[in-house]
Formats: structure tokens, sequence, C-alpha cells
């Protein structure tokens, strides 16, 4: 079980503040966004406007 009652973990890059969980779901949007433009559309055979 996760303990959920404690002050949060926060990164500090000179200014800048951010906390642990934020981070993470910013990263994961960012490898989401990356993969979504990696990620060929399907392409249908044969078929053709």
């Amino acid at each position: 079980m996760i303990d959920l009652n404690h002050a949060g973990h926060y990164f500090h890059w000179g200014f800048v503040q951010i906390s642990e969980a934020n981070f993470i779901v910013i990263l994961v949007m960012i490898v989401i966004f990356v993969l979504a433009l990696l990620v060929p559309f399907a392409k249908s055979e044969g078929r053709t406007k």
C-alpha cells in the first residue's frame, strides 16, 4: 500500500521547482506525443480516390 501521509518530493533546478508526481506525468505526456508523431497511420492497399 502507498503511504500518502507525508510531504511530496520536489526537484529543484535553479528557480524551477516541480513535484516528482507532476514531473512523471509530464514525461509520460511527452512520450505519448512523440509516439503519436512516429507511429505511422494504417494505410489501406488498393483504395484510391
